[in-house]
């Protein structure tokens, strides 16, 4: 019977420097970085497509409720457009259910704090 042994593989006779290790940490945290920045980020939206739209408008408290299209963090700036309606606001807070969160749903109805007043119907969009 005979017996099949592996050979160790020979090394090139390169040693790592420090110089390449750095480099290739380097490398590795850069992508890791992308990776957690592109997941924090607001997904791409289209400036000229609206985001949303406003279904109630709270005047004592100037809150409004929007239904949005697309997920949207807190500290976006959005552009409100209707018939009597034309400004820009960031947001600030952002509440589900009565509750504060920090992005809003595809689909859902958020209540947002708003400076001027809106009206149902009017078209949220991102600002530039």
């Amino acid at each position: 019977m005979i017996k099949l042994t592996t050979m160790p593989k020979k090394t090139t006779g390169k040693k790592k420097t420090k110089k390449t290790v750095k480099k290739s940490v380097k490398k590795t945290v850069k992508k890791i970085a992308r990776k957690v920045t592109a997941k924090k980020t607001t997904p791409k939206i289209k400036p000229n497509k609206p985001l949303g739209t406003v279904t109630h408008f709270y005047g004592n408290i100037r809150v409004a409720i929007i239904k949005f299209r697309q997920p949207v963090r807190v500290g976006a700036k959005l552009r409100f457009e209707g018939a009597t309606t034309k400004f820009e606001d960031k947001i600030v807070s952002m509440q589900y259910d009565h509750k504060p969160i920090k992005l809003a749903p595809k689909g859902k109805e958020i209540g947002l704090k708003v400076k001027k007043k809106v009206r149902e119907g009017d078209l949220v969009y991102l600002a530039k």
